[in-house]
């Protein structure tokens, strides 16, 4: 014998969100992760070939659960992502950094 299906009430919606007219726009390669109990910190920064360090333009505290949060939004919107335009390729050795931003190297003779 089978549970009838119970009515749970429909989630609120999403909260509204105002988006001024002169917000800042950031682009960030990078990103920096630091934790405490309590928080989660998000350093991101441009880094450009041959400059170092990579500057942070913009961080970001979040509480564990919104970090969460975060992540599941993350793997949601990335993977409708690759449905529309394909899978995402992330380079097996070294870091992204190093992948995107090594020195030229010279053609082999």
């Amino acid at each position: 014998m089978t549970n009838p299906p119970q009515n749970r009430p429909a989630p609120p919606p999403p909260p509204a969100l105002e988006v001024p007219a002169d917000l800042k726009t950031d682009y960030a390669n990078v990103v920096r992760i630091a934790h405490s109990p309590s928080e989660l910190v998000f350093d991101f920064a441009h880094l450009l070939p041959g400059v170092t360090p990579a500057r942070v333009c913009t961080r970001v505290v979040m509480s564990p659960l919104g970090a969460k949060l975060l992540q599941r939004a993350l793997a949601e919107n990335l993977s409708r992502y690759e449905a529309a335009f394909g899978e995402i390729k992330v380079p097996g050795e070294g870091s992204l950094a190093d992948f995107l931003f090594r020195p030229p190297v010279p053609p082999k003779e």
